[in-house]
């Protein structure tokens, strides 16, 4: 691991700030200032900020990445397709990511090394935002349905030709703003906190609107920002911190013990819901509040644009 990314991974500091105190002499390596910004970390080294030991913080490692189109979020493919671990360095081959975003899509993968952080957070209901570029225009009635959610049958619009999942429950969407219309397209940013297969696409191509792109921007609290396509980035301090928050306070029943098993719940012959359905639901007749969940540590804490606004701000 590059010198700067090991500071920023187990420090508060950025890269660039690492940069800068090596820079200034402020850093050693085994008792040595370091002068090689490029230097490589290995696993023995001691390194130190103003005589300060660095101490590694976590016992998991958690990555960003900017996943372009046209790589598979897969460790292999019978195609021949190009993965995700063909860009990343091979440090990441056992990396695990976080949900999926499909061949056709882009924007922010979490991978971690740790099976219980991955599980913990695909199976959250952590909101997950998107700009989404669809063919034709968005209606009152997809309007509607993005605010009060929708139960389908067949749900194959929008899926893959062989797909197994026919039918599919949508939650109401957390938040939703129509960016642009024009030349037969629109534009919008969305926000949901599932991450069912092709759920956007399957929802979209319910009502014949085509879905000619799909970004996510952001996973709970943490963002794309500036992160170039194909690139990756650590954790920093800060985000560590809120994941450790966010894992101390899953409910019992969802504790990583519990993720990590399969649970045989009993039917409820009453309703096809989520279990969580009609919290969401419910929550979403307070039309200012963007999340009203009780594990907020690891959530957004602001967006740009009211719950069901029809346009961002």
């Amino acid at each position: 691991m590059r010198i700067n990314q090991y500071i920023s991974h187990n420090t508060g500091h950025s890269r660039r700030e690492a940069d800068e105190l090596i820079k200034a002499g402020k850093v050693r390596v085994n008792g040595r200032v370091l002068e090689n910004l490029g230097y490589d970390v290995r696993k023995n080294d001691k390194v130190s900020i103003n005589s300060r030991a660095v101490r590694v913080k976590n016992d998991y490692s958690v990555i960003v990445y900017h996943k372009p189109k046209g790589e598979l979020v897969s460790k292999s493919d019978a195609r021949g397709r190009r993965l995700i671990y063909d860009s990343l360095p091979n440090g990441f081959k056992h990396f695990i990511p976080v949900g999926r975003l499909d061949y056709a899509s882009s924007g922010l993968l979490l991978l971690t090394d740790a099976p219980k952080i991955a599980t913990a957070l695909s199976g959250s209901d952590l909101e997950r935002e998107y700009y989404l570029k669809v063919k034709g225009s968005v209606s009152d009635e997809v309007k509607e349905a993005m605010r009060t959610g929708l139960s389908l049958k067949d749900a194959t619009k929008g899926a893959h030709a062989k797909t197994r999942i026919k039918s599919m429950d949508f939650a109401p969407f957390v938040a939703f703003g129509i960016v642009s219309q024009s030349g037969g397209y629109t534009r919008l940013r969305v926000i949901i906190n599932e991450g069912k297969n092709r759920e956007l696409r399957r929802f979209f191509g319910h009502f014949d609107l085509e879905v000619m792109d799909l970004k996510r921007v952001a996973f709970g609290a943490v963002s794309l920002d500036t992160l170039k396509e194909g690139k990756w980035r650590y954790f920093g301090a800060g985000e560590y911190d809120r994941l450790r928050d966010f894992l101390a306070n899953l409910e019992p029943k969802k504790s990583i013990k519990a993720l990590n098993e399969k649970e045989n719940l009993p039917k409820n012959p009453k309703s096809n819901e989520p279990k969580n359905a009609q919290k969401i639901s419910r929550s979403a007749k307070n039309e200012n509040s963007i999340n009203s969940k009780s594990n907020p540590a690891f959530s957004k804490k602001a967006t740009n644009f009211k719950k069901h606004s029809s346009k961002p701000k």
